[in-house]
């Protein structure tokens, strides 16, 4: 398709997206938009140097190739280059939406579909203000290598969020619902789920107690577990963050007991999700990585570049938020890893503890916080009521070494209206989840 140059590293990433976005303030449409668009970028190494160009302009990629190769000094041995030499050749097509193109759904059913689940917010009194908001993108990426790879795959994601405000006398209460999906059918057919999610709100609002803080036993949802995960965890394994620090590889050396015998967390691409991507934007296979296998730190991301840098091989992990950037170490789908308890051992063994359902946002690498939006106060294995908890701290191995329980079931999620953020990258579509975690202890305020 391309004439490379000789005696030089060059790949080419082709993007074409077709994107819709639909905002609602209470019955109010304020933004209907559909939008398509296509670019590349481009990449040659040299063996030295790496050099860069983007374009929206598909017709002009030979003439920035051409146009790169007259900056870069001709390498005989670019092929014996140990950054080279990690990637990947593939060859493959892969499109698991042909038969669920959300292009092909009409605009006039997206609209409806917000509409509906609208009025499950109108009709009630004590909601005072929502906004609603559906979003979808549907790309197309190709890749194209020096090195033989020829690559083309798709990768599609729709979803909902419905941010609303409660009060009712003297009572405020703040919440959102986010369901993200790869299908547009996947979205249907949510009043049930909807309208339960309000009503627990509304009953948190009603009978949140202030916790007394301190240190309790912590059952973590599948939501919350899945952030914790994440933000203290999986950032602390993409790997290039460890590249000239030899006191960060030495603390994270593959081998070393990290966390519970019970504990292990994982990072796949391949889950669907709003963090699937069968491939990377390097062509490299997205891989099922175990960041954490029963409790020994076993594996952490890559690109090819730190892959080659730390002697280690790429696992799928080079990503970028578009065409307009060179992709970096991110997280794709990650979480922690089944147990055998049931939901219902895990809670009845705990006699005096709380739950955390629901999270705000949650941050940290070597010490994290989390701050909740529904927590519960638990006593003798059941919930007792609502509690307003401000934060829940602690330093990450320690917490992951207090993992004493995990339920048997894993519940992988998907939102939309974010993402992940790094460096100047965001929001960069990930997913995260896990089974109901049991911490044995926790710093609650």
């Amino acid at each position: 398709m391309f004439i490379f140059p000789q005696d030089l590293y060059c790949d080419v990433r082709i993007e074409r997206k077709f994107s819709t976005s639909i905002s609602f303030l209470k019955e109010k449409l304020e933004n209907f938009v559909e939008r398509a668009t296509e670019g590349a970028f481009i990449r040659i190494f040299d063996g030295n140097m790496w050099y860069y160009s983007a374009t929206t302009s598909i017709l002009d990629i030979q003439k920035e190739i051409d146009s790169l190769s007259h900056l870069c000094s001709s390498n005989s041995f670019i092929l014996e280059n140990s950054t080279v030499k990690k990637f990947q050749v593939n060859k493959e097509k892969v499109d698991k939406f042909i038969d669920n193109d959300v292009r092909k759904i009409s605009s006039d059913k997206k609209m409806n579909l917000v509409k509906c689940y609208i009025n499950l917010f109108s009709l009630r009194p004590y909601i005072k203000m929502w906004n609603a908001h559906y979003e979808e993108n549907h790309t197309t990426m190709e890749f194209y290598s020096s090195s033989g790879s020829d690559l083309t795959w798709t990768n599609q994601s729709c979803g909902l969020r419905y941010s609303f405000n409660l009060a009712e006398n003297d009572k405020k209460f703040n919440d959102s619902y986010s369901f993200g999906a790869n299908c547009f059918t996947e979205l249907e057919n949510l009043e049930g789920e909807i309208s339960k999610y309000i009503d627990e709100a509304y009953d948190f609002m009603k009978n949140a107690k202030d916790i007394k803080p301190g240190k309790y036993c912590v059952i973590l949802s599948p939501l919350a577990a899945g952030i914790f995960a994440h933000e203290s965890f999986g950032h602390k394994s993409e790997s290039d963050f460890m590249i000239g620090d030899e006191k960060m590889k030495k603390e994270w050396a593959i081998g070393k007991k990290v966390g519970s015998s019970i504990l292990s967390i994982v990072d796949d691409g391949q889950e669907m999700g709003v963090g699937y991507t069968p491939y990377d934007d390097e062509g490299s296979f997205s891989e099922k990585t175990y960041l954490i296998k029963d409790g020994i730190l076993s594996g952490r991301l890559h690109s090819v570049l730190t892959a080659s840098k730390l002697e280690e091989n790429p696992t799928g992990n080079a990503r970028a938020i578009s065409f307009m950037y060179e992709p970096i170490v991110r997280m794709t789908t990650t979480y922690i890893d089944k147990g055998d308890k049931t939901k219902e051992q895990l809670f009845s063994e705990v006699k005096e503890g709380i739950f955390i359902d629901t999270i705000k946002h949650g941050s940290g690498l070597s010490t994290f916080t989390l701050a909740p939006s529904r927590a519960y106060y638990m006593k003798d294995g059941k919930i007792e009521y609502p509690v307003n908890v401000a934060v829940i701290t602690g330093t990450v191995f320690e917490t992951l070494n207090r993992i004493d329980g995990l339920s048997d079931k894993v519940k992988l999620l998907s939102f939309v209206g974010g993402g992940c953020g790094k460096m100047e990258q965001a929001p960069l579509p990930v997913g995260f989840g896990g089974p109901f975690v049991r911490v044995s202890q926790m710093d609650v305020m």
